[in-house]
């Protein structure tokens, strides 16, 4: 029988969806775990899939490790834990086109690509979707780049992967500028919306009540009479 999870490499842990799966089959799901946690200890603060090949009348199982989506390994090499949630306006990290080749090498045997050319521009594609810059530029940019620019080339062509220290230097370097833009930014931005909403606020608390009669004003609610008390008959 084939399970398939998808774990938190290094950090398997009880869950009711993986109860689920496994409890009905009798196995022992702490051997389960600690096998797992073992075989993704490497891919540590990612999201990994898990293949599980159990024999369901002996309880023996096998564990087959499958590498992390592209996304993972992208956010591992810039330590992010989630992508921007607005790619356009906000970058999260600035990698090398080496990384980039490296990731390819990782993921290509799994993707539906004719070359290796075409596994680098997928992770370009992934890069975008997450709000990361590449050798300083959009990502689009190397895509269109990639067959006229001689130095990506022979990176791809000679899979290239590791990343010189003065070249990751100017990288970190010119993002922190990028970041400190983006954080100008965004405390403008929010600086512009309490202004808003300290006006709209100062407007409701100046504003006349409506005169009587019109759309929301208070409608008067007569008195109730006073109840006259009841005359005593006279007596006679």
């Amino acid at each position: 029988m084939i399970v398939k999870l998808l774990v938190d490499g290094g950090e398997m842990k009880p869950s009711p969806a993986i109860s689920q799966k496994l409890g009905p089959l009798g196995i022992n799901l702490g051997k389960i775990m600690q096998d797992v946690n073992k075989s993704t200890a490497s891919f540590k603060g990612m999201k990994v899939p898990v293949v599980l090949d159990i024999d369901t009348k002996t309880k023996n199982f096998k564990v087959e490790v499958q590498t992390p989506p592209a996304s993972e390994l992208i956010k591992k090499e810039i330590s992010a834990e989630k992508g921007s949630g607005t790619p356009n306006t906000i970058k999260i990290g600035n990698l090398a086109i080496e990384q980039i080749v490296s990731i390819a090498k990782i993921k290509q045997q799994g993707m539906l690509v004719n070359n290796f050319k075409s596994a680098v521009n997928s992770i370009l594609g992934t890069c975008v979707s997450l709000g990361i810059i590449v050798d300083n530029k959009d990502p689009k940019e190397i895509i269109q780049e990639i067959d006229s620019n001689a130095e990506y080339a022979e990176i791809i062509n000679k899979q290239i992967t590791e990343v010189s220290e003065e070249k990751r230097k100017a990288l970190d370097e010119y993002f922190t500028k990028v970041k400190a833009k983006q954080d100008e930014f965004l405390k403008k931005k929010a600086e512009e919306e309490a202004a808003k909403e300290a006006e709209k606020a100062a407007a409701a608390a100046t504003a006349p009540a409506p005169a009587a009669g019109t759309p929301g004003a208070a409608k008067a609610v007569p008195a109730p009479e006073a109840k006259k008390a009841p005359e005593k008959a006279e007596k006679k």
